[in-house]
């Protein structure tokens, strides 16, 4: 009786706890970080949801209005990333530089792991033991290469092998960003650190395709043009 009592008061706790935006983040953590302790500890396959809603202090239905299963657990939350690339593109001056605009795009998802190192390099130890999260890392990967290549391919509308230039672009960005995260969290994650992995990021700048010379066909009737008075000028001298 007194171990339901007490269930349900952290319970409540709980959905106390949610009403409000940090409410919801706090709780959001404590399931993330009760996920990786017991997949640490008691192991990926024979911990269940249950163990982790209980071991967080919440129920089984709050687990699932925040995570669709117990991989989903142990994974950032990929769907802030998505979301702060494309308002980095949404919000993007269409005459500003591809190469400016995907890594401004890219460097916001580093925040997701440097918000809490510790937390984001045992989900990057447990990831490379565990092959169902493993499966499941690379196919969130995924989703951040479609979402450049999408976000791209609008802005490269109408010119020559605008989708190439688009798929090739995305799939560089998002092979960099992988990269050199994961340089970092293989070191350790330091955040003393995380001015190198960016710096290393950006390098990806000088293997991107070139901007297309869209004042091309324009500069070159102006050089047609001056060339052509020269001429005149000599014919007359």
């Amino acid at each position: 009786m007194y171990t339901t009592t007490v269930t349900l008061r952290a319970m409540t706790g709980a959905t106390r706890r949610g009403r409000s935006p940090e409410g919801r983040a706090e709780v959001r953590r404590d399931l993330v970080a009760a996920a990786v302790r017991l997949f640490r500890t008691r192991g990926y396959e024979e911990t269940t949801v249950d163990d982790i809603a209980a071991a967080a202090g919440v129920g089984r239905r709050t687990f699932f209005r925040y995570f669709p299963s117990k991989e989903d657990a142990i994974s950032p939350d990929h769907e802030v990333g998505l979301a702060r690339i494309a308002e980095v593109f949404a919000t993007a001056h269409p005459t500003e530089p591809t190469a400016m605009l995907v890594v401004r795009a890219g460097e916001t998802v580093f925040q997701l792991y440097a918000d809490d190192p510790e937390l984001s390099v045992e989900r990057f130890r447990l990831t490379h033991e565990v092959a169902a999260l493993r499966d499941r890392e690379s196919a969130r990967v995924d989703h951040y290469r479609r979402l450049f290549t999408r976000r791209l391919r609008e802005r490269f509308a109408g010119e020559p092998d605008g989708d190439l230039r688009a798929a090739v672009t995305g799939a560089a960005v998002v092979a960099a960003h992988n990269l050199a995260l994961r340089a970092w969290l293989a070191s350790g994650g330091r955040p003393d650190q995380l001015d190198d992995c960016r710096a290393r990021f950006r390098k990806v700048v000088d293997m991107l395709p070139g901007e297309p010379a869209r004042e091309e066909p324009a500069l070159q009737g102006v050089t047609e043009r001056l060339e052509a008075a020269v001429a005149r000028l000599e014919r007359r001298a």
